[in-house]
């Protein structure tokens, strides 16, 4: 069997010869003394492991000391960076405008949208606080003139109205047009129902017009009101 060692230890009854480059091997009594070393082996085999995995899904040789290649570190690093690249082009890459056949949001209804529709049966009051409901007063051009007295504008309806058409003006909350033209009906919607029948806002410095026939059906809505050339020919239509 085997020699002593340089320590003058021979080798243990039925053990075989071991290479001498292994120098001294030392068997602990307890197993659990190389707990560590048995830990550090199964790290080291699964490394070999998933490097040989990868390789074969690569369609790369295996190496013949188990060590990982330079070049797959390489690849998933250049994979990596391929894959920033591609989300940030995808951030920064200027996107096409819209189809001009998309839709179109509108905040408010046009007036187009608005005509044809019949006026809500709403009651305005009147300069004593009385109500005064509007349908009563059809035929009518309703001016509405909380953002603006408009009075030249007012007044030119006022001229152009065909016998039997009703021209009034609305202020908002209690507060009569004092200074009505002649032949105009003041009134007063407290209750904001005509802005909120029409969804169009106030603006400053004009005035909104609604053309009303006998049959409660809006003709025209001018959400501002210009000359009287603007809807002149829709006059004659509230007495039609």
């Amino acid at each position: 069997m085997g020699m002593p060692d340089a320590e003058g230890h021979g080798p243990s009854d039925g053990l075989p010869d071991l290479p001498p480059e292994w120098g001294r091997v030392v068997v602990p009594d307890d197993a659990a003394a190389l707990a560590e070393e048995a830990r550090q082996l199964r790290r080291e085999l699964r490394r070999q492991a998933n490097a040989r995995r990868w390789r074969r899904r690569l369609g790369l040789a295996p190496r013949p000391d188990g060590r990982p290649p330079l070049a797959l570190p390489v690849l998933i690093l250049v994979i990596s960076v391929l894959t920033t690249l591609a989300g940030l082009m995808a951030v920064t890459w200027p996107r096409a405008p819209r189809s001009s056949g998309s839709p179109t949001v509108v905040p408010y209804p046009t007036a187009t949208l608005l005509t044809d529709q019949p006026l809500p049966a709403l009651d305005l009051v009147d300069a004593d606080d009385s109500p005064v409901p509007l349908r009563s007063l059809l035929p009518a051009v309703i001016v509405l003139v909380d953002a603006c007295t408009c009075g030249e504008r007012v007044a030119e309806a006022a001229a152009a109205a065909p016998a039997g058409v009703t021209v009034v003006t609305v202020t908002d909350g209690r507060d009569i047009d004092p200074t009505p033209a002649p032949g105009v009906r003041a009134l007063a919607d407290p209750a904001g129902g005509l802005r909120a029948f029409l969804h169009l806002p106030a603006r400053p410095g004009t005035a909104t017009a609604l053309l009303v026939d006998r049959e409660s059906e809006l003709v025209r809505v001018v959400p501002e009101l210009g000359t009287v050339e603007d809807y002149r020919a829709d006059l004659a239509r509230l007495t039609g």
